[in-house]
This record gives structure tokens, sequence and C-alpha cells, in this order.
């Protein structure tokens, strides 16, 4: 089973051929972008962050929890020094030059974290500077309801649009249902529920993809998970993995 850190592993290989100085992150076997998705604009989802290197390539996504604080995925920044990632806020198009480019100065990773396949996939960024923004609230353990099967959670990201193919230039959002335990466990045998959750259609078409990793998967208008791992992307049978943030409230809000 050729298992994507969602979605890292394009987004490296992109960045060592972008930039022969940037420091890459160690693991690489998780992959995502947003797979049928649609524009979407930092205005109205003004905590939705992306990680870039210093050379300005962009490798993964993350959420303002605090206005010095992100949220992301652990595969995304094992590994890497804070001087070599940057953090940019309020860009819909990475092309351009709007927002904040934020430098990091500490970069926690879970403990626990060895790979996104066994959980724990969670960091967070201290920022050089406060930014001037909504935050995302966590999901906590009292918010189990938040994790209902059939919850449709917004999903966002500047990933690739197909698995393998090419990154998006723009901010790209959609909508994906919450799956059971029990469907998630059957399409990938070493699911826990003490640290993943899974969204996704039976017959696959929307999910995030490579370059979507640690971005934000919402509900209630809160961050429930951030994006994980996966089988390919949009595939049917094979819902997107994320990271699940409520058992690791105590240990996000620490480093807050």
């Amino acid at each position: 089973m050729a298992k994507t850190l969602r979605r890292l592993f394009m987004s490296v290989v992109l960045a060592a051929l972008a930039s022969t100085v940037v420091s890459l992150p160690a693991s690489a076997d998780v992959q995502p972008n947003i797979v049928g998705g649609t524009r979407a604009s930092t205005k109205d989802y003004p905590w939705v962050v992306f990680l870039a290197s210093t050379s300005n390539f962009q490798f993964c996504g993350g959420t303002l929890v605090k206005a010095n604080k992100v949220v992301t995925a652990a595969h995304c920044v094992k590994g890497r020094s804070p001087a070599s990632t940057r953090v940019v806020h309020g860009r819909d198009d990475k092309q351009s030059n709007v927002g904040t480019n934020a430098a990091v100065t500490k970069i926690w990773v879970h403990p626990s974290y060895t790979t996104a396949t066994k959980g724990f996939d969670v960091a967070v960024l201290t920022l050089d500077r406060a930014i001037t923004s909504a935050t995302l609230p966590l999901a906590t353990p009292a918010d189990a309801s938040l994790y209902k099967e059939g919850n449709s959670a917004l999903i966002l990201g500047w990933g690739t649009t197909s698995s393998g193919g090419s990154a998006s230039r723009y901010l790209l959002k959609a909508n994906v249902p919450l799956t059971s335990d029990a469907t998630c466990k059957k399409a990938y045998p070493q699911y826990s529920n003490q640290s993943m959750v899974c969204a996704g259609f039976p017959q696959g078409g929307v999910d995030t993809c490579q370059g979507d990793s640690g971005g934000p998967l919402v509900f209630g208008g809160k961050l429930i998970g951030d994006t994980s791992w996966g089988q390919g992307c949009a595939a049917a049978g094979y819902p997107g993995v994320y990271g699940r943030i409520a058992p690791y409230y105590a240990a996000i809000n620490a480093q807050l």
C-alpha cells in the first residue's frame, strides 16, 4: 500500500529541486492538495496559513491558533530547523507578495511522534511576531460530538489537485464527511481513533493531497484535525487521514 504523507512527499522532492540550501523534513512517507476543491479566500478563513522554505517554496499548511502560534503536522517539520522555515499568512495567491511572511523561532514536535501512520502527527510553531488576525479554537476532549460520522468538515490547502499532479497556485477549499471508525479501520488497519480521524466520500473524488499536510480539518468552528496521510488522493474506499486534535489538546495547549 502506497501511503502518502499528505501530503508531503512531492513537496519535498520539488523543494529539493527548487533550492539546494533548504533544510527538508526528515520524515517523507506521507503525501496531500485539495482534490475536487474550489477557490477560497484567507479573508473568509483568516487562520489558514502555509509553511514555506526560505526560498518561498510552499510545502505544507497550518492553522493560526494564537497570534504567534501555528498548529501543523509533525511530519511537515520533523528534522527542520526554525531558521529554514517561514509561515505565510493572508496570501491566497502563492505568487503574490501580500500578507505576512513570519519567521519561525521554535518548532515543537509531539515527543511521541515517529511516523504519521503511527499517530501523534502534530506540531506547534512559534512565530517571531504576533499576527493580528482571527484564530481558530482547538477541539477539546469534551468535543466528542464534533467527530460524529457524517459531519461535513472543511478542508483547505494549496496542495496538488490530483495525486502526483501540479500544486495549486491559489488557496482551495472543499467539504468532506467524517467517516466511521469502522470505515477507516477497513481502509487502514493501523488506524486508531485515539490519534486519527478519517474524512472522505465513499466514492472518493474530494480529498486533501500532496502539499496540504498540516492544514486544517474544521467542524463546529473548531480545529478538529490536521491533514496527515492516506492512500493516494481522493481514491474510492480510501478516505484522508487526519491527526485528531482533541486527544492532543493538553499537549498542544501547553505550547500556547
